[in-house]
């Protein structure tokens, strides 16, 4: 099933005949996948599933829901304030998307953080040994990997999304859980992205439902604050979106937050196309989006920094294409977080 097809579905926003047999069918699932999350957290819990522990400090970077929360560029800022302290790090991760090992969200890390290693593949508990033998790395970051119980963590930040904290409260495929809520208990660090539309009462809500699983982890929060906008061969200020009119595409885990940024910069959206999460763009696609973009009469096409380094062009149709990178800011419980992430690290690292 086309994902954006599931997500309308799961989400209730279809409401086509098909639609509500697909929700029941969603529904019936979602009780074996519950059972077998579970009982494989409770291996873990108990000790019945092996947990491989490696000689340095690992902190993982995760969530609880299928979608975009925003992981990568606090990867990005992670692995940025572990350079500054002055340590040698690693980025482990599965590589969804991408079958050879090295997918978009790498490529990225590669262009915004070149500084840092960046492993993917399967295994990462093989990925964590070949970071420590070969890179002679002092701290790993797993990203992705809240759900990776295999490998031993030191820290666990769990981002939640504020556009839907928890998923429409129900598990994978009737809605957006990877697990059950109730999970947050193992975080140590909860960040609540995207937090700039919440106002107090929201946060309250938030927050309580975190306490009522976790009462002792740190909880913040952060913003993504758009710090570049370009291409190949030209950078161009914000203030020169405002008013265009620009046709949007893109392939990410939450569409709807990078329309949202678009429009908040003061684009004039004319037209949208969505692609599932870790889309590899073909040539019929750049041959559909070029007809797309003649049809739309706008005057540029804007996708995300994910999209467009599997693109790296400069027009679509003859339309400029430009790409939003995205940054990543705490805005509050900055300076404990840095503490609680400091103190896992050894003295003698």
């Amino acid at each position: 099933m086309n994902p954006d097809r599931w997500r309308a579905i799961s989400s209730g926003t279809a409401k086509d005949a098909l639609a509500y047999v697909w929700r029941a069918i969603f529904w019936a699932i979602r009780i074996p996948y519950g059972i077998g999350v579970r009982l494989r957290n409770s291996l873990f819990d108990w000790g019945w599933k092996k947990i491989e522990k490696v000689e340095i400090p690992i902190i993982c970077v995760g969530n609880l829901t299928l979608g975009g929360t925003g992981k990568t560029p606090c990867v990005e800022w992670l692995g940025r304030f572990l350079l500054e302290q002055g340590y040698r790090c690693v980025i482990l991760s599965r590589g969804y998307g991408n079958e050879s090992g090295r997918n978009d969200e790498a490529i990225v890390l590669e262009d915004n953080l070149p500084e840092v290693p960046h492993l993917q593949g399967k295994d990462r508990v093989a990925l964590a040994k070949t970071a420590i033998e070969e890179l002679e790395c002092e701290v790993l970051i797993l990203d992705d990997g809240f759900q990776h119980r295999r490998l031993h963590r030191d820290l666990d930040i769990v981002l939640l999304d504020s556009f839907d904290p928890w998923g429409k409260n129900r598990l994978f495929p009737n809605g957006f859980l990877r697990e059950p809520k109730k999970e947050i208990r193992r975080a140590d660090i909860v960040i609540i992205t995207r937090s700039e539309g919440l106002n107090f009462i929201d946060k309250e809500k938030i927050e309580s439902e975190i306490r009522r699983y976790n009462k002792n982890c740190t909880i913040a929060y952060a913003r993504h604050q758009p710090i570049q906008f370009f291409n190949k061969v030209d950078q161009k200020n914000f203030n020169e979106i405002k008013g265009k009119s620009v046709a949007g595409f893109c392939g990410i885990g939450n569409p709807n937050a990078f329309e949202k940024t678009l429009r908040d910069l003061g684009a004039n959206i004319v037209a949208w196309k969505n692609y599932p999460d870790h889309h590899n763009y073909t040539k019929k696609d750049v041959d559909e989006l070029s007809d797309w973009a003649k049809s739309t009469g706008c005057e540029l096409i804007v996708t995300t920094q994910k999209d467009w380094v599997k693109l790296r062009i400069d027009d679509i149709g003859l339309v400029p294409l430009f790409a939003l990178r995205v940054g990543f800011e705490i805005v509050d419980n900055k300076e404990e977080i840095e503490n609680k992430i400091l103190r896992i690290i050894p003295e003698t690292v």
